[in-house]
C-alpha cells in the first residue's frame, strides 16, 4: 500500500503555502493564509499561542477560515463547525481508464460559472479566483457548465483534487466521472500522485472514488475558526 508522506499530508494547507503555492500566501512566521477570494484555507506550522495569535492578526472581524486542526484554539477566536475527512490517494498501479472528449479545459474567463456551479454543492468554498490554485476542467452541456473539479492544495509532487461536482440536473451521466479520469491522467502524465479530501460521511462520493481507484489514507479533523473579538 502507497503511503502519503505523514510531514506533508498531516498538515497540507500549511506546507502547500510554504511551498508550490507560496506566492498565494498571506502571513508569515507561525500563520499564514490564501487570500479570501482565492480560498477559505490557512494553516499554523504547530499549535501554540503565538500561532493563534498570528491567526487571528490575518483575519478580518467576524471572517471565518477552515484550518487542518484538532483541539482547543487561542482566545479571539472560536471553533463554529468541525468536519471528519478522508485523505484518499490514487495508487501507484492503477491506470486511469481513457478519458471522455467532452471534457474542457476552465479558466479565469469560466469563474463566474464555477462559483455558480459549486455554490449549488458546497456553499462558499469555491470563491472568485479559486481557480488560481491550479487547473480546472469541466463539461458543458448546451452552453451551460454541468460538471467540474480540478486543483486545489498543491504540495511538492501531490496535486489535490477539489471542487468535483456536478448539477443535480446533469447527475447520472458520467459527468464527474470524466473529469476525475481527465485529472488523473495529467497527473500520471506529469509524474504527480492524485489525492483529495472527501467528508467522512459523504458516502456516496465515498463510493465513487473507490470505484474508481482511490484508496483511503488517514482521517483529519477540520475546524472552520471565525475571529471573535
Amino acid at each position: 500500500m502507497f503511503e502519503l508522506p505523514e510531514a506533508l499530508f498531516a498538515n497540507p494547507v500549511w506546507h502547500a503555502l510554504h511551498g508550490p503555492h507560496r506566492h498565494l500566501a498571506i502571513g508569515d512566521g507561525d500563520a499564514c493564509r490564501y487570500p479570501a477570494d482565492v480560498s477559505p484555507w490557512a494553516a499554523i506550522g504547530e499549535p501554540s499561542e503565538a500561532a493563534f495569535d498570528g491567526l487571528r492578526g490575518l483575519l478580518a472581524s467576524e471572517e471565518s477560515v477552515w484550518l487542518v486542526h484538532a483541539g482547543p484554539i487561542g482566545p479571539g477566536l472560536a471553533i463554529v463547525e468541525i468536519q471528519e475527512c478522508l485523505q484518499m490517494v490514487w495508487p501507484r498501479d492503477v491506470e486511469p481508464s481513457p478519458e471522455s472528449e467532452r471534457v474542457v479545459t476552465l479558466g479565469a474567463e469560466d469563474a463566474e460559472d464555477m462559483v455558480g456551479l459549486t455554490d449549488v454543492a458546497f456553499p462558499g468554498f469555491f470563491r472568485r479566483k479559486t481557480y488560481r490554485m491550479g487547473s480546472y476542467c469541466g463539461v458543458r452541456v448546451n452552453g451551460e457548465l454541468a460538471a467540474m473539479g480540478g486543483e486545489r492544495l498543491r504540495l511538492d509532487g501531490y496535486p489535490e483534487l477539489s471542487g468535483i461536482c456536478t448539477h443535480p440536473a446533469h447527475r447520472g451521466r458520467g459527468f464527474a466521472t470524466d473529469v476525475i479520469r481527465h485529472l488523473v491522467r495529467a497527473h500520471r502524465r506529469d509524474g504527480l500522485r492524485s489525492w483529495l479530501h472527501v467528508g467522512a460521511q459523504n458516502t456516496r462520493a465515498i463510493e465513487l472514488y473507490e470505484s474508481l481507484g482511490f484508496e483511503r489514507r488517514r482521517t483529519v479533523a477540520l475546524q472552520r475558526i471565525v475571529r471573535v473579538a
